[in-house]
């Protein structure tokens, strides 16, 4: 696995791990965020690859820097690995969506410590920053959040803008190509059509985004959408068609 910065701002910074090694399972990228020495993790990842994950995590940061993870749904993609990144450090505080609760705590750690997150979002400090957590229901699970950065501009979005690409991608779309973006796109748009069941949770979050300052666009997924890429990319999902089976 690759590591990768994504924006850097004296003490407080973002970075991406993503392109796994292992090919059996779908390939996810995982973010770390650290302000002032303390770090969160996002949506940590499957148990599958937890040993490539934090290989690359401990290269920029020591374990016990994490004391704050956030976990968007319930899928094992994103949170599988939460026993054992309990079993390193069993002072995380776990930020997940209440409806998920009972749920998520099937893959194990059970006296892990779960902070539940309502169904109207919060906010969160991490070191010297504070982080707003927004709803993202329906996109696609029904409790489902995105966590927003307004101080870095970056917006970890999980699973919208997700595209499924081929072994050595890199960490960014190239917003010095404009055409980048259609070539990235074709990996995503079964996936936003398969995975997304509702029109109007796509529209009312994209109405959202839009008032927000979005530099970087950061999905579970795929590459980083940065610059213009990121109008490009709300533009396209709004005018999609979701909710839809072999493109019915």
């Amino acid at each position: 696995m690759k590591s990768a910065p994504v924006v850097q701002l004296g003490k407080h910074r973002w970075w991406i791990v993503y392109d796994q090694d292992e090919e059996r399972v779908i390939d996810s990228n995982i973010y770390v965020m650290e302000s002032d020495g303390e770090a969160l993790i996002l949506d940590p990842g499957g148990f599958e690859i937890f040993p490539q994950v934090f290989a690359a995590v401990v290269e920029a940061i020591p374990p016990d820097a994490i004391r704050t993870a956030f976990v968007s749904h319930q899928d094992p993609d994103i949170a599988s690995s939460l026993p054992l990144w309990n079993a390193c450090n069993p002072k995380i505080q776990w930020y997940i969506p209440k409806l998920w609760d009972g749920f998520i705590r099937h893959y194990g750690a059970l006296d892990a410590t779960f902070v539940d997150i309502p169904d109207e979002g919060m906010e969160i400090r991490i070191g010297g920053q504070t982080l707003q957590i927004l709803p993202a229901h329906y996109l696609h699970s029904s409790a489902n959040f995105h966590v927003y950065d307004p101080v870095a501009k970056v917006l970890f979005s999980g699973d919208v803008g997700a595209a499924l690409l081929p072994k050595g991608h890199s960490a960014f779309l190239d917003r010095r190509r404009p055409e980048a973006f259609g070539e990235h796109i074709a990996h995503a748009k079964y996936f936003h059509e398969r995975w997304m069941p509702s029109n109007e949770a796509k529209r009312d979050w994209c109405d959202r985004v839009r008032q927000l300052d979005v530099q970087y666009l950061c999905p579970q997924h795929g590459a980083i959408y940065q610059g213009e890429h990121v109008q490009r990319f709300l533009d396209w999902f709004e005018a999609l068609p979701v909710g839809r089976v072999d493109g019915k």
